[in-house]
């Protein structure tokens, strides 16, 4: 079977390890040719390289491009040398940033960091996760996705027709990374959780013309974890900057309850694991609480935390010493019944 085949039904956890050893040959070479990974030119911390392999979503080019197309433009945040807070915008090539594990436990996550839908976050809600998660097994794939503000034919649908097609080549190229096509989760950030919970909502919604063999695969996640994320479009409690850059300033009612996760959860969205911290100066934690009333009223099974403390934004690196650093392990042991 070729690298880019659907796997069958739940392979075992040896046929796993096994293609996933054997088939780094076939990855390697199916990289070449892609579009490079957002960077700065400059290298990252000592001893964290930055990620190589990567997936561009459209072959013929992505759909519906401006009149005058936005430039990618990396930007350096950090003013510390062992730290980079680097984020992205003007995304024209969308594309997946791969983390391959050690040892690939058959299960994957696709991350779609936040950034406001500004710009999107590179190291904090993206690279860092993708290392943690292959750490322990994961296939991590981080999307690069388009920006609504920035001219495309799509609109307010135009990263959620990258994250459902991502999804879908995720799913089939499953076999050439050694996972399994009914393990494959969605974890998002901010505005990249309203992202996640807008693909695990609205997964069904034809938002692109399919393009290839690729797009007859579901674009439903088997899991998804929504972290701080940005859920309502509609005041007092939407974030407004998002809402502005998704929507429009003059956005109607119809509109903004079009794209809020919120008033979309449908009877077959898959399990949530739902984070935030209660302190969360930017977007307000009724976010979470408007998604998890909305989908346990479908009869969702939804895992719920909920921190005093926390803040926006802590992704990993902000949670040192405080009891929201508890989350990614709470992650682990939700997946663990789920994916893994």
């Amino acid at each position: 079977m070729a690298a880019g085949d659907e796997v069958p039904l739940r392979l075992g956890r040896r046929e796993f390890l096994v293609t996933a050893t054997g088939g780094a040959a076939l990855i390697a070479s199916a990289a070449r040719g892609q579009t490079a990974p957002p960077a700065t030119g400059t290298p990252g911390p000592a001893g964290l390289p930055d990620p190589t392999e990567t997936i561009d979503l459209w072959p013929k080019g992505a759909p519906g491009p401006p009149a005058t197309p936005p430039f990618e433009t990396v930007i350096e945040r950090s003013t510390d040398r062992d730290l980079s807070d680097r984020s992205v915008l003007g995304i024209t090539r969308p594309r997946l940033v791969v983390f391959r594990p050690h040892r690939a436990n058959g299960a994957a996550v696709m991350i779609t960091p936040g950034g406001g839908y500004r710009h999107i976050v590179i190291d904090k809600e993206g690279y860092e996760l993708g290392r943690w998660l292959s750490a322990r097994g994961f296939t991590v794939f981080v999307l690069f996705y388009r920006l609504p503000g920035e001219g495309w034919a799509a609109g307010p649908n135009v990263a959620l027709a990258d994250a459902q097609r991502a999804m879908r080549l995720i799913r089939h190229r499953a076999r050439g990374y050694g996972i399994d096509p009914q393990r494959v989760a969605a974890m998002g950030f901010s505005a990249g959780g309203h992202l996640c919970a807008d693909l695990l909502t609205r997964f069904d919604t034809r938002v692109y013309d399919p393009v290839d063999a690729a797009d007859r695969h579901s674009a439903r996640p088997d899991a998804a974890a929504p972290i701080y994320p940005v859920i309502t479009m509609t005041a007092p409690h939407a974030h407004a900057g998002s809402r502005n850059l998704l929507l429009g300033a003059g956005a109607d009612a119809a509109r903004e309850a079009a794209h809020s996760p919120d008033r979309n959860a449908p009877a077959n969205a898959p399990p949530v694991f739902l984070l935030h911290a209660e302190d969360d100066n930017v977007v307000p934690v009724e976010n979470a609480l408007l998604l998890r009333a909305a989908l346990r009223a479908k009869g969702i099974p939804v895992e719920t935390h909920l921190f005093a403390h926390g803040g926006h934004g802590f992704g990993l690196r902000k949670t040192l010493g405080k009891p929201v650093a508890a989350w990614p392990e709470l992650f682990l042991a939700w997946a663990g019944g789920i994916l893994v």
